[in-house]
């Protein structure tokens, strides 16, 4: 039977601990089958496989006759596309640590774009009233940016919403989808007449206002938890013939909380049809806790009762990534669905505290340090701590503060400032169990208020430490050329 050739490139340093999770791959044993295909390991005379380039890769990557496939180190700077065209052989990114390379085999087909999902997000202003025209565009294009679909105008008791139409008028002139939440009725009437495609909410005794606007309804109990209410209201609405979203209300913790989801079992179970919208809000808002998987775990359950429509809220300091967290695990638990499967290995974004891998082998990071030598200092994290090595030594504390008697950095404010910084995320790293990687910031999900681009065609720029510096040495020149004259 043919089998495909892949051949590996890598560095000095990675060489034997790559070559040896290969052939491990390869053995059959009862629990695992042989890969479908035949491996190469070429080492590309440099120590770091992540400096790697795409210029050095076509001067020394020549006999590639019987190669079909080229995995290039995670880490590699260098354009894919253009090394495939220069080869005819497609080249892949593989995982940015060696010890990942099964799961990276085992899994290929989950590393695909999350673009897809069947559950809409109503993101609602709640003090819309309270705000101008202005400042509602400005959270609405804000909300929209972050993954909502539908912006809610939240109305407050006892506050008039005097420009609730202007609000309404300016959203729609730039195409946003709007619905009105109030538990006034003149309100929702007013929304619906001035065009808001949703009102929420109408219950059986309320339901005359649909007659009067075109606004699709969300339909809730009389009373909570009052389902004989709801379940009146349906089939009164269903004489309509006109669309209608239904919701039984999520209840906080302690007040109810896993008797609400039961009636959304029992409401998809008596109506398997109808669309369904669940508000979040009561659980994300009222529990200290983070959010990213509280709407994790919320969005599992929507999936699996088909509810199509999610209502979100972010107010308090702790949920102001809501709208987020919900749109990235709307498409998780899509694809997950899809594929018949776990919600496991898609995408790592909700996991923002904690990792499922974080930590080098101890074993490979002394055998790496052992092969240093230079002195220039490189940072990893193990299980036991933060481990700093060059050519000198190999060092590993849990405490930063412990490394700088070590290191001969006191006449180097630059380096020792560097060192402290990098050290420090170590120390986040290892206490926490996140991945560390040298030179990037630790990678907090969606929680990050700063999403960076990493661009793997090209190194990054100089730090900060080493361009002052470099100022420093430029304006010292030029003090000392004017002296002389």
């Amino acid at each position: 039977m043919y089998k495909e050739v892949i051949l590996f490139l890598t560095g000095k340093l990675a060489e034997k601990q790559l070559t040896r999770i290969l052939e491990n791959l390869s053995i059959p044993s009862p629990c695992k089958k042989p890969p479908e295909w035949n491996y190469r390991v070429k080492q590309m005379g440099l120590s770091v496989a992540a400096l790697m380039t795409g210029d050095l890769i076509l001067r020394r990557l020549k006999n590639v006759k019987d190669i079909n496939k080229i995995i290039l180190p995670g880490r590699v700077r260098a354009d894919i596309d253009k090394l495939s065209k220069s080869y005819g052989i497609p080249f892949e990114r593989g995982p940015e640590e060696v010890k990942d390379i099964p799961e990276f085999f085992g899994r290929p087909e989950k590393k695909r774009k999350l673009n897809k999902y069947n559950i809409k997000i109503f993101a609602e202003i709640v003090d819309a009233p309270n705000m101008t025209i202005d400042k509602i565009l400005k959270k609405a294009s804000k909300y929209k940016k972050e993954g909502a679909n539908i912006i809610d105008l939240g109305c407050l008791p006892d506050t008039k919403f005097e420009h609730l139409e202007k609000a309404i008028q300016a959203l729609k002139k730039q195409k946003f989808l709007v619905s009105v939440d109030s538990a006034n009725t003149d309100e929702l009437l007013r929304g619906g007449k001035a065009g808001a495609d949703y009102i929420l909410s109408l219950n059986e005794k309320t339901l005359k206002i649909a007659d009067k606007i075109n606004s699709t309804p969300v339909i809730i109990p009389s009373k909570a938890g009052d389902m004989d209410s709801l379940f009146r209201a349906i089939e009164k609405f269903k004489k309509k013939k006109k669309p209608f979203l239904v919701d039984s209300i999520l209840d906080p913790i302690n007040y109810g909380f896993t008797e609400s989801i039961y009636r959304y079992r029992i409401l998809r179970k008596k109506y398997p049809k109808i669309e369904i919208l669940m508000g979040t809000g009561n659980v994300t808002e009222l529990t200290d806790a983070d959010t990213a998987g509280m709407n994790a775990l919320l969005i599992g359950i929507a999936t699996e009762l088909n509810i199509n429509n999610v209502l979100v809220v972010q107010v308090s300091d702790h949920a102001t990534k809501v709208v987020e967290e919900t749109d990235l695990a709307r498409k998780i638990m899509y694809a997950a669905n899809k594929d018949n499967s776990l919600p496991v290995g898609y995408d790592s974004g909700l996991l923002s505290l904690h990792e499922k891998k974080p930590f080098s082998s101890l074993e490979e990071i002394k055998e790496t340090a052992k092969m240093i030598k230079d002195p220039n200092f490189r940072i990893q994290v193990s299980n036991k701590g933060v481990h700093l090595y060059n050519r000198d030594g190999h060092f590993i504390e849990q405490d930063p503060f412990a490394f700088f008697p070590k290191l001969k950095l006191e006449e180097d404010g630059g380096h020792a400032f560097y060192i402290g910084i990098e050290t420090a995320r170590a120390q986040i790293a290892w206490e926490l169990g996140k991945k560390y990687v040298q030179d990037e910031e630790l990678n907090w999900g969606s929680a990050s208020k700063i999403k960076k681009f990493i661009d793997l065609t090209k190194f990054k720029e100089a730090g900060s430490t080493i361009d002052a510096r470099q100022k420093m040495k430029h304006d010292l020149r030029k003090k000392k050329k004017k002296v002389n004259f």
